[in-house]
């Protein structure tokens, strides 16, 4: 049996410490090591306790969050999930710490989710951050040619995108990938939809960041929106979403539901829509994420004549998404991170009219 995954909590509120301790507490494959109320007392009980994961509130007193992080991975990189309250500048400060080198983002418990959710969320983020390798600043991970790789250049011309949909799944290191992908997307692709594995408020902050990188519009999802070219949706914190269609109009169904996969919201629920209402029409692309949530969905995308790209291991933060969609054969290409946009727009040239 494996050794457990050792947690240092570091956190301002003592009630969200003792929370997350008692949640933890009921998993034999995680053990909390320790906890700490700020920065200066999380220093030295890293360096004591050596833990393998840090949660970490964003707003606390001496030092914030983010500039601890940023020490943090300057020096001794370690897998750590930031927490934070659901506000909007709370969002934009996560954001920032996953540009620094944070792997997830959990809502603290309240408001939009309950202790409940809280604690399936918080274990499934320790256990993919666990699995996490950690590159210090300046160090790249060398991308290594992947087997079945599909050959993917710049040169295609976008025809009749109207009618087309790309469906997108990620979760642990999806924030970084997905910005690498959509911003190398041209103005004129194809209407894509989103699913990345993350709290309410966030994902409209990660929307607004795209949105200022991006060529294509970038926007949170809104029930009944519908799918056009030059338009990414991605699906609300919390929220699952699907796709409808009516007549010749593509729309997104923003809705409650059951965690599937662990999930709200899920990759399943977007790819198995995907596959009723685009079937051929559609490309689905699953990137870098723990568990197995988008697999069976690829799968009836691949049945349904839909082209599918799984992200290849060496840029995977978290190969487990991937891996799994290519085990049970949903998959019919992968590819390394940075050729995912050539692949999107190639199949969607090529895929049935």
């Amino acid at each position: 049996m494996s050794k457990p995954i050792k947690v240092l909590i570091v956190d301002d509120s003592a009630i969200v410490r003792k929370i997350f301790a008692q949640e933890m507490s009921k998993h034999a494959d995680i053990t909390v090591v320790g906890t700490a109320p700020d920065p200066y007392v999380a220093r030295d009980k890293i360096v004591r306790l050596q833990p393998d994961v840090i949660t970490l509130d964003i707003e606390m007193p001496r030092m914030d969050g983010l500039s601890f992080l940023r020490k943090l991975m300057k020096y001794y990189p370690i897998p750590t999930i930031i927490v934070s309250s659901l506000t909007p500048k709370n969002s934009e400060m996560a954001l920032e710490a996953i540009e620094c080198g944070a792997v997830e983002v959990l809502a603290k418990p309240g408001g939009a989710y309950s202790v409940g959710d809280m604690s399936i969320q918080l274990v499934e983020k320790i256990r993919a951050a666990a699995q996490v390798r950690m590159v210090k600043p300046g160090q790249q991970q060398r991308v290594l040619p992947s087997s079945g790789s599909i050959a993917t250049n710049d040169s295609y011309t976008l025809k009749r995108t109207s009618h087309k949909i790309v469906a997108i799944g990620a979760s642990t290191g999806g924030t970084e990938a997905l910005k690498s992908v959509l911003t190398h997307l041209p103005a004129n692709s194809p209407g894509i939809m989103v699913v990345q594995h993350m709290p309410p408020n966030f994902t409209k902050a990660f929307a607004d960041r795209l949105n200022s990188l991006c060529k294509i519009e970038v926007r949170e999802a809104v029930n009944g929106d519908a799918v056009l070219p030059g338009l990414a949706l991605i699906a609300p914190g919390n929220y699952h979403m699907a796709l409808g269609r009516s007549g010749a109009r593509y729309y997104v169904e923003v809705k409650n539901g059951p965690l599937v996969c662990h999930q709200r919201p899920s990759v399943d629920v977007l790819f198995q829509s995907v596959a009723k209402y685009a079937g051929a029409n559609a490309v689905g692309v699953i990137m870098t994420g723990m568990g197995r949530d988008g697999a069976a969905g690829m799968v009836q995308m691949r049945a349904a004549g839909a082209r599918t790209v799984a992200q290849d291991e060496a840029t995977c933060v978290v190969f487990g998404m991937p891996k799994e969609a290519i085990r049970q054969g949903g998959a019919e290409f992968v590819a390394p991170l940075q050729e995912i946009p050539s692949a999107i727009l190639r199949l969607v040239s090529t895929a049935d009219p």
